[in-house]
């Protein structure tokens, strides 16, 4: 069997691929499916990761509804770069994948019960502090935080603020300060995932609906992604997350600390990353500083393509 792994997600496109990647790869065991308000609402987050499991013929994969709020201060979703379903763009039909009953972070817990469990989370970490802070003992049992969010350099909600810390900067300081190993796949690698014409020719090229459906998903994502902030192609942020728990290799990564700022003005929601060892504190996670993108892509269209053979309810 694979890494042990709980997909925590507000898709959201680009988490619509983590979850493929994640499903599909052999290097994994994804254990479940959790959702947390986002890149919409949790119901929107929710109805969307069955609809990829549905699509994509993921079966036996809880999924658990968990955070419909972050800790503190108002939902903030990125309708205006996902659409108002969040996962605009193709026609879905109704899922055939349903939700487990109970919350999200119960559910992580009795998984973290059974056996050391590394969690992906790819939206805001709400459900991921709030686990932490219900059920205190599972920080040992976490073998590591493998997350995509912050940034070395500049935001893309706010000019240094990155989209999932600045939807809930409390709960990613919490994260960020629990003592669990903490990876950080910010914006300074995931600008390097560029889904190219290219890239969506490969999706098409593997002749299966949901090869298409990806590359439908994939052509809305980079029109937002174009009118906003004038990208050739979209960046494909959250799988690179997962393909971090995949192979280290791809993500290369250095040891930093990493403070999230909380209360400034113009920086809520920013990830400090100290790479020179300025501050003098001890590091308390990896950042990612680079990104194998060729084998990034080729791992992606693997796991699409081994999908595609799996009998999938139509859309």
């Amino acid at each position: 069997m694979g890494i042990p792994v709980v997909l925590d997600c507000d898709p959201g496109h680009d988490d619509a691929i983590a979850i493929m990647l994640a499903a599909a790869d052999p290097a994994l065991d994804l254990l479940a499916i959790t959702t947390v308000a986002g890149n919409q609402t949790l119901e929107k987050t929710t109805l969307n990761a069955r609809r990829v499991c549905t699509v994509a013929g993921i079966t036996g994969v809880p999924i658990a509804a968990g955070c419909a709020r972050p800790l503190a201060g108002p939902l903030r979703v990125a309708q205006d770069v996902h659409g108002e379903s969040g996962l605009d763009g193709p026609a879905f039909g109704a899922p055939s994948v349903g939700v487990v009953d109970g919350h999200a972070v119960d559910l992580m817990h009795r998984l973290l019960a059974e056996r050391p469990v590394t969690l992906v989370p790819t939206g805001p970490l709400t459900n991921i502090a709030t686990l932490l802070t219900r059920y205190p003992g599972d920080a040992a049992r976490i073998t590591e935080i493998v997350l995509m969010g912050g940034s070395t350099e500049r935001g893309n909600t706010t000019p240094y603020a990155e989209f999932n810390i600045f939807a809930d900067p409390e709960a990613a300081a919490l994260v960020f300060g629990s003592g669990v190993p903490v990876t950080m796949c910010g914006l300074n690698v995931t600008h390097q995932a560029l889904v190219t014409p290219e890239v969506v020719a490969g999706f098409e090229a593997l002749g299966t609906e949901l090869g298409r459906l990806c590359a439908e998903l994939m052509t809305f994502f980079g029109a937002t992604y174009r009118e906003l902030f004038g990208f050739p192609a979209p960046p494909l942020h959250d799988p690179v997350a997962v393909a971090r728990v995949i192979d280290p290799a791809l993500v290369p990564c250095v040891e930093a600390h990493v403070a999230i700022e909380t209360a400034g003005t113009h920086t809520r929601g920013a990830t400090v990353v100290d790479l020179d060892g300025r501050l003098g504190l001890a590091p308390n996670a990896r950042v990612a500083v680079g990104l194998d993108a060729e084998r990034f892509f080729g791992r992606v269209l693997a796991a699409v393509s081994s999908l595609s053979t799996v009998d999938s309810t139509p859309r």
